[in-house]
């Protein structure tokens, strides 16, 4: 009889639905340096980003979207559109809305959070002006939804960001006035100490981004966020993983935990790149992978098995 009591019990907890995030949290907004639910708890999103829509388009499917929620234990997915390359926003607008369209839509009846990421490295105003208010207009009414405005500027300035980013969060907040919205800074999302002193202001729940790679970026880089979390900076990053900023060379477990630790303890999101199966490090699948989820531990890469290792340890903690 125990036996089968406990037989009955394991059936009951494995049919369990996964947490539904937004169900639990609500619409998320910024308070202080710390994201907040509707509660007002801290909370820290945990996810994947795609890799660029236009390379690897048949990962960018509702099925993919579900592994990753209840496999992979993703709190955030990132449906990264590539802009400029070919196949990209700029040649093939319609196709590439479409395909994010497709990840945010999944992301929505999975019940998790969702980041629309304009994955470009130079400014494009007029277009992200139109593609962010088609966004705001068809997903503006939904919790789920964070818009990252501009990937990683490389050697823009910062006042050539923030005023392309003025422009951008204004034609966001006439559509949708609260969601959040990532801004990114220049080098790569590496100088958030020059945020710091100089932020955007007259608007509300924005964050600033950072992307790490740990093999490269090391204790100057925390030492900039420790910077801007001083000065009252939110931060988010929606682009991280274990090896060097090239995307290749071993996995720094050492200075990725030093990173992980840094951002769990100051109650900061991070999210891993990436959902592609390119030969390279940091594509967390192999080419055997399957385009809709439902992947074995000999469809992964050792950075897949790593960040999929790292989000199911983080599932249950607030």
């Amino acid at each position: 009889m125990k036996i089968l009591i406990t037989f009955f019990y394991l059936l009951i907890f494995h049919l369990q639905p996964t947490a539904q995030p937004v169900k639990a949290h609500g619409p998320l907004r910024v308070d202080g340096t710390k994201l907040v639910d509707k509660k007002g708890n801290a909370v820290v999103l945990r996810g994947m980003s795609f890799g660029w829509h236009n390379f690897w388009p048949r990962f960018y499917n509702p099925e993919a979207v579900k592994w990753l929620h209840t496999d992979w234990e993703c709190t955030v997915v990132r449906a990264a559109m590539g802009v400029e390359p070919k196949n990209g926003y700029i040649e093939k607008p319609q196709e590439s809305t479409a395909k994010v369209k497709a990840v945010v839509d999944a992301a929505i009846k999975e019940g998790i959070y969702v980041i629309i990421d304009w994955h470009s490295h130079n400014i494009h105003l007029n277009e992200a002006k139109k593609f962010f208010a088609e966004m705001a207009k068809a997903y503006g009414k939904y919790p789920n939804v964070i818009y990252e405005i501009f990937n990683e500027p490389d050697q823009e300035s910062w006042k050539e960001v923030k005023d392309y980013s003025r422009e951008v969060i204004s034609t966001i907040r006439a559509i949708d006035p609260d969601n959040i919205i990532l801004v990114g800074n220049p080098h790569w999302d590496q100088d958030i100490h020059t945020v710091a002193d100089d932020p955007l202001t007259g608007f509300t729940n924005l964050m600033y981004t950072v992307h790490f790679y740990a093999a490269t970026h090391k204790q100057q880089l925390r030492d900039r966020c420790d910077y801007a979390l001083k000065k009252g900076i939110p931060i988010f990053i929606s682009e991280s993983a274990g090896m060097e900023a090239s995307g290749n060379g071993p996995l720094n477990m050492d200075e990725w935990g030093k990173w992980i630790d840094w951002s769990e303890k100051n109650k900061v999101s991070w999210v891993t790149w990436s959902v592609s199966d390119k030969n390279e490090t940091c594509s967390v699948l192999l080419p055997s992978a399957g385009s809709e989820g439902k992947w074995e531990e000999k469809d992964l890469r050792d950075s897949g098995k790593e960040t999929r290792k790292l989000l199911r340890s983080y599932a249950n903690k607030k």
